[in-house]
């Protein structure tokens, strides 16, 4: 058994299932409509969620965990005697992160080892598994940090959205605030960047918007060996036709993992989303 424990937060969309592979425990983040509070993936699915989105007169609200919460998951693992490798939203778009700081440095700073993984959603996840594997394979903790730094550079999420509205009254536009002079009919194409959302397109149509973010990893990634993770928030058509055009054009060499986006990433990117996260096997 390994000596470290891997931490992330719901955010990173992580399939149960992948979690209870890996060991992976998840810290909620919450979703606050009409002044009820709950916790993403406990209180509140997103088949649960994003109904309730579109029928919402206000936009819910997300709100990170305390740094208390975190401890609540830390303490114990501290106690069974591992180090804790912490993967979290990026910092440019939460204080998750910060939380989880505040918590390892109260808590036992020299073996509580949190990571801006500078990434959301899946891509999150992506660090998380890899670093799991990596314990497993019993790799110790400065060698699978300098890993993690390593995958960070051959891993790409991109997303488009069926409005921009969500982005822009969430307050998380970024970049993409470019393109909120035209809101109706653009589909943009997005790139997380350090952390940030950085349009890299604008089309009229879903369909196109598949095409193009499948062009643009195609042409990153070229003949690499990939691994693939797409989500949605009640698009699955498009996910389906994303991800027969990622196996068609991509080397995909692992069964690609399909995922909902969850109720805290659904406030700000609204229903009708879908992202594919990509890295290469050899980083």
């Amino acid at each position: 058994m390994s000596g470290i424990a891997v931490v992330t937060d719901s955010t990173s969309d992580i399939p149960k299932g992948l979690a209870k592979q890996y060991g992976i425990s998840v810290v909620p983040l919450s979703v606050i409509h009409e002044g009820v509070v709950y916790r993403d993936g406990i209180d509140i699915t997103p088949e649960q969620f994003y109904p309730m989105l579109e029928k919402a007169d206000s936009l819910p609200t997300s709100s990170q965990p305390s740094p208390s919460q975190f401890m609540d998951v830390f303490k114990p693992l501290i106690e069974s005697g591992k180090q804790v490798l912490s993967f979290h939203l990026s910092r440019a778009l939460s204080s998750t992160v910060d939380s989880a700081r505040l918590a390892a440095q109260q808590l036992a700073p020299d073996r509580i080892h949190v990571v801006d993984t500078c990434s959301i959603s899946y891509g999150i996840a992506v660090q998380a598994i890899e670093a799991a594997r990596l314990a497993m394979e019993g790799r110790a903790v400065p060698a699978i940090l300098e890993r993690i730094d390593r995958l960070k550079n051959r891993s790409d999420v991109l997303f488009s959205l069926n409005a921009l509205d969500y982005l822009h009254k969430g307050g998380r536009i970024g970049k993409v605030s470019s393109l909120v002079g035209n809101l109706l009919n653009i589909k943009p194409i997005v790139h997380v960047q350090d952390g940030v959302y950085v349009p890299i397109g604008k089309v009229r149509s879903m369909k196109q918007a598949v095409t193009g973010m499948v062009d643009f990893l195609a042409n990153k990634f070229g003949a690499d060996k990939v691994r693939v993770g797409v989500g949605h928030g009640q698009a699955i058509d498009f996910a389906k036709m994303i991800l027969e055009q990622a196996v068609s054009r991509l080397n995909v060499v692992e069964e690609p993992v399909l995922f909902d986006v969850g109720p805290v990433i659904g406030v700000h990117t609204g229903p009708g989303t879908v992202g594919i996260s990509v890295h290469s096997v050899t980083y």
